[in-house]
């Protein structure tokens, strides 16, 4: 018995032909797309327990978000703009971030799922890079919050371990001179031993990773200049054991580039053991040409975080030469304080566009292949290709449906088109994931209290942590 048939609809497959199938339909059975094909064929041969008529909408496949940050969602527009990657950094997250108490982690974990499950996002990698170890409550109060929502999610579990040199010391001194009213932990507060860290990240695998479940755990080396060489080759040798990936953030700022001095980052990361299909680089942005082979030769993923760089001023990461050479690239909204939504088709329909302009091609980056980056190149920079990224028989049900018959997205000829240029996130109807109906009629039926008292709620919480933490 099939449990619930998608009938009625324009199905964007993104299988491997990019087919799509007009007045089509797709049967969800244990948890996994069953059948896929034509309404007519599947209405006749399919016995469903549920049927949900789509009324001419467009069932994609669930977004992937490849890199983003929970937590600091609870800062949207709370602080000034003009503001450099560490200034922002040590002067706004990590003083709010050090503020936060367990139920407020909790709260910001609820915001981003329900936005995130509107988007149409149905997977998630976060770099959890600011987990304090000695306090386990704000990561257990989150992972029960995704679990209660039924997003399917990645948790990437912060790894420091490399002391601050005088020279980056002097830098922090200097940066937070600027505000000098919020809490500012040291560049060393989250810092423990080597062997410590690692073997933690190992007992949260063991708790909390489940294979074949929604909940993932992976190592998250927060950044080259905080981790040693040890602890990147222990992080990507606990991926290889538990068979996940592990993630950091790499060449994000002009800075690094001082701080690499001779060697670029990804050179280094090569040279340490810690490029290959297993770890996927979040940023990328000041990369070069030798760079972009490395990462070719070595089959390492990249994830675009285009629109928090853009609000940084880091600057494009090359990701067209990238794509050029088969290098993976999928998209990942980062921070909500800087992107300031989490939404992969908005982040999508930008990539395409700013691309365009910044190289001066039109052609350069089709919107067929920004679609990618948030479902089937997603999938597969986290390592998921097998089982996520389309809408394909035997895949994980993982599903959305946009409703396209609005005046913003009329005519809409070509669906992957109106998704990536036209859509702005309203028009996502239902949201299904491991085949558990999340979102149904906009309504997002895994929230318990109501949405108007929750928000409200959030909103309240996050005033008391903006003033908490004095962020200006």
């Amino acid at each position: 018995m099939t449990e619930l048939l998608l009938t009625n609809g324009t199905v964007v497959t993104q299988n491997a032909q990019r087919e799509i199938i007009t007045d089509g339909a797709v049967a969800i059975t244990d948890g996994r797309v069953s059948a896929v094909g034509t309404a007519e064929r599947l209405e006749a041969e399919t016995s469903s327990d549920r049927v949900i008529d789509t009324d001419g909408g467009v069932i994609i496949p669930g977004l992937i978000n490849a890199h983003t940050h929970v937590s600091d969602i609870l800062l949207r527009g709370s602080f000034e703009q003009d503001r450099g990657l560490y200034d922002w950094l040590f002067n706004v997250k990590q003083p709010a971030l050090f503020e936060m108490e367990s139920r407020e982690y909790a709260i910001a974990a609820k915001l981003y799922c329900i936005e995130a499950i509107r988007s149409g996002t149905t997977t998630f990698v976060e770099n959890d890079t600011a987990l304090d170890w000695s306090d386990l409550e704000p990561t257990r109060r989150k992972l029960a919050v995704y679990d209660e929502m039924g997003v399917r999610n990645v948790y990437g579990a912060g790894v420091r371990d490399l002391v601050a040199d005088d020279a980056f010391v002097q830098l922090f001194d200097e940066i937070t001179a600027r505000d000098a009213e919020p809490s500012h932990p040291g560049p060393d507060t989250l810092v423990i031993e080597t062997e410590e860290v690692t073997d933690n990240v190992e007992a949260l695998i063991e708790t909390f990773h489940e294979p074949e479940d929604r909940q993932s755990v992976w190592p998250a080396p927060a950044t080259v200049a905080t981790t040693t060489p040890t602890a990147l080759r222990e992080s990507y040798r606990l991926a290889e054991k538990y068979d996940v990936m592990t993630t950091t953030h790499v060449a994000e700022a002009e800075a690094e580039l001082a701080e690499r001095g001779a060697l670029s980052s990804i050179e280094y990361l090569r040279n340490v053991g810690y490029l290959g299909k297993r770890a996927l680089l979040g940023h990328c942005v000041q990369t070069n040409e030798r760079d972009v082979r490395l990462l070719a030769r070595t089959e390492t993923p990249v994830v675009h975080n285009f629109r928090a760089n853009m609000r940084l001023a880091t600057g494009f990461a090359p990701i067209t030469s990238m794509l050029a050479r088969d290098v993976t690239v999928g998209l990942g909204t980062d921070n909500a304080i800087l992107n300031d939504t989490i939404n992969p088709l908005s982040d999508a329909g930008a990539v395409a566009t700013a691309h365009k302009g910044y190289h001066r091609d039109p052609g350069v980056l089709p919107a067929q292949t920004a679609f990618d980056m948030v479902t089937r190149d997603a999938a597969k920079a986290i390592g998921r290709a097998d089982d996520l990224g389309s809408i394909e028989v035997g895949k994980r049900a993982d599903v959305a449906v946009l409703d396209l018959d609005r005046p913003h997205l009329t005519p809409s000829p070509d669906p992957v088109h109106a998704l990536v240029y036209g859509a702005n996130g309203s028009e996502v109807e239902t949201v299904i994931c491991d085949g558990n109906v999340l979102l149904d009629g906009r309504t997002i039926v895994t929230l318990e209290e109501p949405l108007e008292e929750f928000l409200e709620n959030a909103t309240a919480t996050a005033r008391r942590l903006v003033d908490g933490a004095s962020i200006v």
